[in-house]
Formats: C-alpha cells, structure tokens, sequence
C-alpha cells in the first residue's frame, strides 16, 4: 500500500502538466470559435450567438442601437429566405399560427401563405392528397380538419358533461350530421360519409359501459346529401337515404361511362345496402328530404336548376328483394311557379318548407291539425290539393330556417329571428304561450349562427361580442332537454352547457343534445346592418342611422336616448321623454303597455296625485 502510494506521487507532477496543456487546446480552440462568431453572426458574446432578435421590417432599425457596445446588430426574420421561414412557422399549431399572423404586417403575409399551410394540412391530415377547392384551398383544407368535431351531452345518467365523439382521421371536414335512433352520420366536404356506431368499450377502471360514437367506418363515398325519417324522434328513423353520384357503364355500342345521380337505401343499424334507385344522366340533384308516413314516403329532390321533383315508396317494402320502376314526376310548386328557383328545402312529416335564391318562402302543409297550428285558421285549406303552396308574407329576405312538428323559425338578411305556429309550451320564445298565425319577431334574438326548431322547444346557437358561444333555448324544459330550466321557459334562457368555440349547428334528440364543429373560412354568415327606413316606429333618420340591428349599434343608440333625457330641464319633461323613447324602441305591444303604465304612476307619484286611472293617452 506504500510503495502504490509513493508511485502515485511520485507521477503526479508529469500528469498535471498533460491536464493543464490540454485545457490550453480548449481555450486556444474556444477563443478561436469566438473570433469567428462576429464574422458569420454579426453577434457577439457567448449568449448573443445562440439568439436572433426578431425585427418587423416595417419598424426600421432599433433607436439607440449603434450606441449600445458589446451586442452588435440585430438580425431580421426578413434576412431569411421566405420558404425557411414558412417552413418553420408549419411546425406551429393552427392556433399559435393565427395569432402570430396578428403581429405585423410581415408575419401576417408569411402566415397566410399557402405553403404554411399545405404543410400543416398534411400534418393534420396525412391521407388528404388533393387540396379541394376555393380561393384559398389549403388554409380552408387546414381549418376544416382542425376544427371539425362532434359534441354531444346526454339528457339522463349521472354524468351530465359535454362528451366528444370520434373523428375519422379520413374525414375532410364536417358538412353535416345526422342522429338515428342507434349511430350517428357524418358527411364530410369530399363526399364521404361516415358511420359512427354505439359501441360496449372498457373504461380507464375497467369497467364496461356503453359509449357514443366511438366507432367508425366508412358507410359509401360520392355522397351528395342525406336523409332520414323527418320526425324529431329518431326511435322512427330506420332507414337512411343517401344522395350520390355513381358511374354507370355506357350504353352498347359506346366505350366509356356516365356519372348519374342516384339513391341509396341504407339500414341504419347495420349501414347494409337495401334499395337503389338510379335517374338519368341528364338529371343532376343536391338535396334530397323525406315527407309522408312510412307507406307513403316521399322523397323530394331538388335540382341543380331549382326544381323539385318528387317520387313515392314504400319502406315497409324495401327490404324485400325485387326491383320495380318508381315515377319521377315534377312538384307542384315547380309547376305552377315556374319562375320560381328554389334554392334549399326543409320538411317534416306532415309539411315542407322551400327558400328561394331571392329569400321567398313558400309553404306546403298536408294535415288540417298542422295547418291549424301553423296558421290559426282553416279557411284556406284544401284536403284535396295538398301540394299547393303558401306563400309567407315577410318584410326581407330569409337566408335560412328552421322546421319543427306545428312550429317554425325564421332568419332573414338582417340577423332578425321570426317564429310562427304553436306556443303551447313557450316554443316561440315570445315570452308567452300565445299562438302566432304568421311570422313574429323574437326582438331580443339577433344574428344567430344556428336555428333548431323541435317537438315542443327551440335553440338558438348565437355568438357573443369576444366571439364566443352560448346555447340559448325555450319552451318544454322536461327529460332534460333545456339544461339547467327543467320547468321550461317562454323566452330564449342560456342553457347550461358548454358550447365549442367552432360550432356551427346543432340537433336535439330526446335521449341526446347534439353540436357540430367546422370552421369554413369561405362560408360564413353575413348579416347586413338593417336601414334606418326599415326600423320598426323610428320617427327620425338621426335615430335609426344610429341604431342597427347589432348589440353595439343598439347600445349607441341607448346612449342617445339617455343624452336626450338627461338635456331634459325637469323631471316631467324627463318623464314625457323616457314615454316617447319606449315608443320608439322596437318592443311588444304587452311590454310597452307595461312601460307607459309604470312611468304614469311614477309621474303621478312625483307630481303628489293620486292613484286614478290613468289618462286616455296612455
């Protein structure tokens, strides 16, 4: 042990001096690297070298800059070539590349380039090989896959939470949905539609439970549009037509094919193919909805033109194997209004409504208790012309609308919402449970994204100033249906619910509340500022140029009203004002009424009257 410790020191002095010679090198290598750093950089330091300093070229070199020793110059982002710094904004998430976009002007035309997002689209969808269609296609590509899904929110159990289905990584985007009494369906932007089955799973506890939509397959694709039963429950809904297009071979004597529109009939509790119906080549569709019973079911399509034509089976035989001719024949309303171009339809089991491209609506009603409902009266019923349209007066063009069983909404140009038929439950959301026989405007509703019209209640899908969304609904709060008012209500109440940022349209079921979510940058709803002429009781331009149809525009205009009253000397004075504001105001005639009685009693409180009646002017 002596003798190894004596060589141990005795070597030490030689070993030092190795180490020493080798931190040397280091230093020597290192004050070399840093020597060379400036020359390629043009930053010095250890730190500065391993940091670019972003500068907006817009923004000029920093002040004060030149003064500043021992940090050198600054290196902008537009000293890179433009495709490195797309490349390198790709691997951003969609989010974050939105909000970089909103910095400066230059990383604003970096991020709206359509490389960026070519390669995040790739990311987001892998199997997307063609880019679609639109201006800009491959940022609207990216947006639909990133913002697409399914939400829904069980009426019953004990977990009452907002639950998101499963998103089919080969889904271009959510079109549209539709709940039948076991699975749901979903149509993508590329015509494929999906089958989202019910299915037993295992929890993270290991328990086995009964999960929604966590399955999927691919029911056909070419699809154009779907249908089911039209009736709100989807216990009736058992089989799904399918609107697509399929190449047929050629007639003899010719060697290629034609794509023609057809029908196809599908089982919803399996997706098994049933039924086939095939138009000619010469006929091409875009919607297809249902009327009738079961027996006779109706099948209305409408035409790339804007006709209708009609066609009626029976599904109590579908399912059983042979093959006959159905006629094809054109509707009523494409017959006698010929001028007519219809540009969307919306049905229920005993009614249908059609929306023109100048935003008519024209109305079919087949059962006497619906029409009842819908219009207050019999006196223009015909049991023996069924088909003849109605024509609904309204003052401006209708962009879409909503059909329920006796009751319906409507949404014109301006983001107005009018309601029409029954109000036994408080469905019209007029804070009442009076029928209404034509249209009637909801005053406190404006600019909603979505319309859903039921059995007996409405929602609404609206969005807030900070672009946020609430679900809003009325009328028959029982089995859940309106969360958080279980009593119901007769005016449009928030609902209880979490709503996604990108939903765009919603269903109701009786077991099950259903959102949809997709963001199409090409698409959205714009509603013009409603015209001060067009104001409901404005007596003077000033006013109702100050007032839109919008939260903001009406806010102004409830600032001008309060500057009017307070440039009142007395308080008379202010009173009779505060009565002419509220005839202006776009309220109920029971609301006003309410108004006018309350302020004549304050004012003949503060002038020391009594309680007489109050004067006939009131």
């Amino acid at each position: 042990m002596v003798w190894e410790r004596q060589q141990g020191q005795g070597g030490q002095g030689p070993r030092r001096d190795e180490g020493r010679s080798r931190e040397g090198a280091v230093r020597m290598v290192r004050r070399s690297r840093r020597r060379k750093l400036p020359k390629f950089t043009g930053l010095c330091g250890r730190e500065e070298g391993l940091r670019v300093k972003r500068s907006c070229p817009s923004c000029g070199p920093e002040p004060g800059g030149e003064e500043k020793k021992g940090r050198g110059n600054p290196i902008s982002f537009q000293l890179f070539p433009p495709e490195l710094v797309e490349h390198i904004v790709s691997f951003l998430p969609v989010r974050d590349v939105v909000a970089l976009g909103q910095t400066c002007h230059y990383f604003h035309e970096v991020c709206d380039a359509e490389g960026v997002w070519r390669r995040i689209c790739r990311r987001l969808s892998p199997r997307l090989r063609e880019q679609g269609s639109g201006v800009r296609p491959w940022k609207r590509a990216a947006i639909l896959n990133y913002t697409k899904g399914l939400y829904f929110q069980a009426f019953g159990g004990r977990r009452r939470c907002l639950s998101k289905s499963v998103a089919p990584l080969l889904a271009h985007g959510y079109r549209r949905f539709l709940p039948t009494k076991d699975h749901v369906f979903i149509l993508d932007y590329v015509g494929t539609l999906f089958f989202l089955k019910n299915a037993l799973v295992s929890s993270t506890l290991g328990q086995i439970q009964w999960k929604r939509a966590c399955r999927y397959v691919v029911l056909c694709r070419g699809a154009k549009d779907f249908a089911s039963d039209p009736r709100c429950d989807t216990v009736y809904r058992k089989y799904l037509y399918v609107l697509a297009t399929r190449e047929q071979p050629g007639v003899v004597g010719t060697t290629g094919s034609r794509a023609c529109d057809c029908v196809e009939v599908y089982l919803q509790s399996s997706g098994q193919r049933v039924f086939k119906m095939t138009f000619h080549h010469s006929m091409s569709f875009k919607q297809i909805v249902l009327v009738g019973q079961e027996t006779q079911r109706a099948l209305l399509l409408l035409t790339e033109e804007g006709k209708i034509y009609s066609l009626v089976v029976n599904e109590t035989q579908l399912d059983q194997p042979r093959s006959y001719t159905v006629q094809l024949a054109l509707r009523k309303v494409s017959r006698c209004l010929p001028h007519l171009r219809v540009a969307c339809m919306a049905s229920n089991q005993s009614s249908t409504l059609y929306i023109t491209d100048q935003g008519g609506v024209y109305f079919e009603v087949h059962t006497p208790g619906v029409y009842r409902d819908l219009f207050g009266t019999l006196q223009a019923f015909d049991p023996l012309d069924q088909q003849m349209p109605l024509a609904l007066s309204l003052p401006a063009k209708i962009l879409f609308c909503a059909l329920g069983y006796n009751h319906l909404g409507l949404v014109d140009e301006f983001g107005r919402i009018f309601m029409q038929g029954n109000n036994r439950y408080g469905q019209l959301g007029t804070g009442d449970k009076m029928d209404r026989g034509e249209p009637t405007q909801v005053p406190y509703l404006q600019c909603p994204i979505a319309l859903w019209c039921g059995l007996n209640h409405s929602l609404v899908l609206s969005q807030g100033s900070d672009f946020s969304k609430e679900l809003l609904g009325c009328g028959c709060g029982a089995g859940g249906r309106l969360p958080g008012w279980p009593k119901g209500s007769a005016s449009f109440v928030k609902l209880h619910i979490k709503v996604p940022l990108c939903a765009c349209s919603l269903c109701s079921t009786r077991e099950c509340l259903y959102m949809l979510s997709s963001h199409d940058i090409e698409h959205n709803p714009s509603y013009r500022d409603l015209p001060a002429s067009r104001v409901v009781g404005t007596p003077e331009p000033s006013l109702g140029a100050g007032a839109p149809q919008d939260p903001g525009g009406a806010a102004r205009a409830c600032e001008e009203y309060l500057s009017q009253i307070h440039s009142c000397p007395t308080l008379q004075d202010r009173m009779e004002k505060m009565k002419e504001i509220v005839g202006w105001m776009p309220l109920m005639a029971a609301q006003k009424d309410f108004f006018w009685e309350a302020l004549d009693m304050l004012q003949r409180a503060a002038g020391g009257g009594g309680p007489g009646p109050p004067p006939p002017e009131s």
